[in-house]
C-alpha cells in the first residue's frame, strides 16, 4: 500500500526516485523521530530560491530588483508552496507521528511547504540542479505565468486595460517570423494597436515572452504619445 502510494505520488511529480529511502524521508515529519525531513527541507528551501529567482531574472527582464525580489517572495512563502503541494496531493504521502496525525498535520500548510521544500532538496541530491529546475517549473505552472502580484501586472493585461479604458480596440497579436530550429525556436511577434502606426515587435524564445515584450513596446509608445 505504502509502495503505491509512492509510486503514484512520483507520477505526480513526474520524477521517479531512485533511492525511495529519499523520498520516503522527505516525506517523514520531524514528530516521527531524528530521522526527518528537516535537513533536506533546508537544502530544499536553497534550490528552490536559486531556481525561482534565475527564472523571474529571465523572465522579467524590465523588472527592477526589488520587483523581482517580490515576485520571488510571493513564489515561495508557505501558502504558495502549500498549494502547490495540496495541487500535488503530497499530504496523503505524509509519514507522521501519531499526535500529529491526529491533529490533522496532512492538511497543514507549514507541514506541507516543508515536504516539498524537502522534496526538491532530495531530488537534487540524487539528480541535480537542471533536473530540480524542470521540475520545479512544471509544478508551478500557472503561478509563474500569471501576474503574480496586483502590481505587477504582466504588459498584456496593462496593454489591454491602457486600451479598454480609453474605449480602443484591443491589440492584435500576430507571429511574423519564425526562427532556428524545433528545439530552438526564436518567434517574433506584432503587435497592432489603434494609435501607434507600424505594428510593436517582440523577439523571443517562446510566442508567448514575445507577445509580453511586443505588448512592452507598443504600451511604451502610447505612454511616450500621451505625455507630448
Amino acid at each position: 500500500m505504502v509502495e503505491t502510494s509512492l509510486r503514484r505520488l512520483s507520477e505526480r511529480l513526474g520524477y521517479h526516485f531512485h533511492d525511495t529511502g529519499l523520498l520516503k524521508q522527505a516525506l517523514t515529519h520531524r514528530s516521527v523521530g531524528d530521522t526527518n525531513n528537516e535537513r533536506l527541507e533546508f537544502l530544499g528551501d536553497a534550490v528552490l530560491s536559486v531556481v525561482i529567482a534565475d527564472y523571474l531574472f529571465r523572465e522579467y527582464p524590465e523588472a527592477s530588483e526589488g520587483e523581482l525580489t517580490r515576485l520571488r517572495a510571493s513564489l515561495v512563502k508557505g501558502s504558495t508552496l502549500a498549494e502547490v503541494a495540496r495541487h500535488l496531493e503530497i499530504g496523503h504521502c505524509l509519514i507522521l507521528g501519531g499526535g500529529e496525525m491526529k491533529s490533522g498535520g496532512h492538511r497543514r500548510s507549514s507541514t506541507l511547504s516543508d515536504a516539498l521544500e524537502a522534496i526538491v532538496g532530495a531530488i537534487f541530491l540524487e539528480s541535480g540542479l537542471d533536473v530540480c529546475r524542470e521540475r520545479i517549473i512544471d509544478w508551478f505552472g500557472m503561478l509563474l505565468d500569471s501576474p503574480l502580484d496586483a502590481g505587477n501586472k504582466d504588459a498584456k493585461t496593462r496593454l489591454q486595460e491602457h486600451l479598454q479604458g480609453r474605449g480602443m480596440a484591443l491589440p492584435l497579436y500576430e507571429v511574423v517570423a519564425t526562427e532556428g530550429d524545433p528545439h530552438n525556436q526564436v518567434f517574433t511577434v506584432a503587435c497592432q494597436v489603434p494609435g501607434i502606426g507600424e505594428p510593436a515587435r517582440g523577439k523571443a524564445s517562446s510566442r508567448k515572452k514575445a507577445e509580453k515584450m511586443a505588448a512592452e513596446l507598443a504600451l511604451k509608445i502610447l505612454q511616450d504619445k500621451s505625455d507630448e
